[in-house]
């Protein structure tokens, strides 16, 4: 089948000047013209288009995102994947991250992977090794590229009862590309914890991840608010934030944001 752009934009619940701005910037545009009429969207333009939507709505930058679906993610990576060979993994990830950095080899190849993943366990139940294998392999990689020396100037920490710290791994990591030294204390930090993190190391900067509002719920917003806090993950969408606490959407954001207060 063939639809408008107007058709396509209702289907995927978006403004037709974004798909103008997609087709423009980065090439995601109809494929097929009839001679005298507007070009038409195929089957494939509109699935390429719906994981747009999936990559940019969970948090990927348009940018990275695009080139993602116009040069899908290393075959190397994807081949030691589905062999479960976390040390092949390893090596292809750093050397992705010595090629191109920590953020687009993020945005453009890791995250879109554990994506799919994430999604393919869920609705077949099948494949949970590999999602295992491929975040250990992933966090052991943006660990060691995150390795600095010094007092931090930063401070990430994952929200009580949070466990998912492979972001404040990937933060880390691109902090240290930019000679930033960055603490991670890592999943589960009690809010006494933190607070107490915070008094004794001074950072210049608090990051605090959540994935769910459950946990952003738990973090002790006002007792950190004597220092420049960022909150960063899903979890923090429908939070009140109190003055002083901004919120950061991708990893770029939050590495330029970070950048620019210390």
């Amino acid at each position: 089948m063939e639809w408008s752009a107007g058709a396509v934009a209702r289907m995927l619940g978006v403004a037709p000047t974004t798909l103008r701005t997609w087709d423009r910037r980065y090439g995601l545009g109809p494929s097929t013209r009839q001679e005298g009429k507007h070009r038409r969207y195929n089957d494939d333009d509109l699935a390429r288009l719906k994981r747009m939507v999936e990559l940019t709505g969970s948090g990927v930058a348009p940018a990275s995102a695009a080139a993602t679906l116009v040069a899908p993610e290393d075959p190397d990576f994807v081949a030691a994947a589905d062999r479960r060979d976390a040390a092949e993994m390893r090596r292809v990830a750093a050397d992705l991250i010595a090629r191109h950095g920590v953020v687009h080899t993020w945005d453009s190849i890791l995250a879109p992977f554990l994506v799919e993943i994430g999604e393919r366990v869920a609705s077949t139940a099948v494949g949970v090794e590999i999602e295992h294998v491929a975040s250990g392999s992933i966090t052991d990689v943006m660990r060691t590229s995150g390795v600095t020396v010094g007092a931090p100037s930063v401070l990430l920490a994952c929200a009580p009862d949070e466990q998912h710290s492979l972001p404040l791994d990937v933060l880390a990591a691109a902090l240290a590309e930019q000679d930033c030294v960055a603490r991670n204390l890592g999943a589960r930090v009690p809010a006494a914890a933190l607070v107490s993190a915070v008094r004794q190391l001074r950072p210049q900067v608090v990051v605090v991840w959540a994935h769910d509002q459950v946990y952003a719920d738990q973090v002790p917003l006002a007792d950190l608010c004597d220092v420049p806090l960022l909150v960063a993950g899903s979890g923090w969408s429908d939070v009140p934030l109190p003055p002083g606490v901004s919120a950061v959407d991708t990893l770029k954001d939050a590495v330029e944001t970070i950048l620019s207060r210390i």
